[in-house]
């Protein structure tokens, strides 16, 4: 029988040590060869794209999500899990949820692997759904002490604010600029929709570990060389994503292609990640290709048990 999941539903069944556990599982198993996961496609269709991420875990399952580009208020995305020895739809979310929490999981996963130990402030510039996402799991991975955060609207950022302190338990306040969110942060997470840089690397303390959700490319991008000039380390989920990017991602050019290293490397222990307590560490995310079905996977098990 397929279980059709919606927002509400993994709303519900979701939750931040889950979410976390399971991108750290992909990533690990992306890096053993055992989760394929190649580049996502795109069909242009005029006006708009319909994009593609597929995934296969070898002999356990296989599936994809597809999601526009039209723009349109109603326009949702799917994401469709497959038994690999079968081919029986197992499972089928609908929605935004499962891609943002996805997308948080991995973030959660850089901050755990990459920042240092005792980090427990957090500076965001951004906030909607992926700054929420990026905030919900660093607090299941870093015992948070205070989150500061700004974006263009004034009531958007006092109610991000007040989601963190509601939700998450975690002293919040909004401020007026971007450099006074991230100035003297442990953590600073960059989860805009600016084309332009939003943040100078002088703003940031020695130390600092930050994660990129939004546009990275060279030709658009919320931050700028500055940022990966000053990065001791420089991280992404899935090296072969970031290369096929068009136009490239700013961080997988010369120079820094020849630095950018593969997170599921670090998490296996085949590169070193952060070696020093003053080291300026950035994840530049992509979301790496297969890991909503690998999301999926695991709500399938939990949701099937409890219904």
């Amino acid at each position: 029988m397929t279980v059709v999941f919606s927002d509400e539903d993994v709303a519900a069944a979701v939750d931040a040590p889950l979410t976390v556990a399971a991108m750290r599982d992909a990533l690990l198993a992306a890096y053993e060869g055992r989760l394929i996961a190649p580049p996502r496609a795109s069909a242009p269709l005029g006006g708009g794209r319909m994009v593609l991420t597929a995934g296969h875990l070898t002999g356990e399952w296989y599936g994809f999500r597809s999601y526009d580009t039209f723009g349109h208020p109603e326009s949702g995305q799917l994401v469709v899990l497959h038994d690999a020895a079968t081919g029986a739809v197992r499972a089928i979310a609908v929605g935004e949820e499962l891609g943002s929490r996805r997308t948080g999981g991995l973030g959660g996963v850089a901050v755990d692997a990459l920042a240092r130990p005792d980090a427990a402030t957090l500076g965001v510039v951004g906030s909607g759904r992926q700054a929420w996402t990026q905030v919900w799991a660093t607090a299941a991975v870093r015992p948070l002490r205070e989150v500061t955060v700004h974006s263009r609207s004034a009531a958007r950022r006092e109610a991000f604010a007040a989601r963190v302190r509601a939700d998450l338990g975690v002293p919040a306040r909004a401020v007026d600029s971007a450099a006074g969110a991230v100035r003297d942060r442990d953590l600073v997470v960059l989860a805009t929709t600016s084309t332009t840089p939003v943040l100078a690397a002088a703003d940031l303390a020695p130390g600092t570990h930050v994660n990129t959700v939004g546009f990275k490319q060279v030709d658009r991008h919320e931050f700028g060389p500055d940022l990966l000039d000053a990065a001791d380390l420089l991280v992404t989920d899935s090296p072969a994503q970031a290369a096929a990017y068009a136009p490239p991602m700013l961080a997988a050019v010369e120079p820094y292609a020849d630095r950018l290293r593969d997170l599921g490397a670090v998490l296996a222990g085949a590169v070193p990640g952060r070696t020093g307590a003053d080291q300026i560490s950035v994840f530049c995310s992509t979301g790496l290709a297969g890991t909503e079905v690998f999301l999926l996977d695991r709500l399938a098990r939990v949701g099937t048990a409890a219904r």
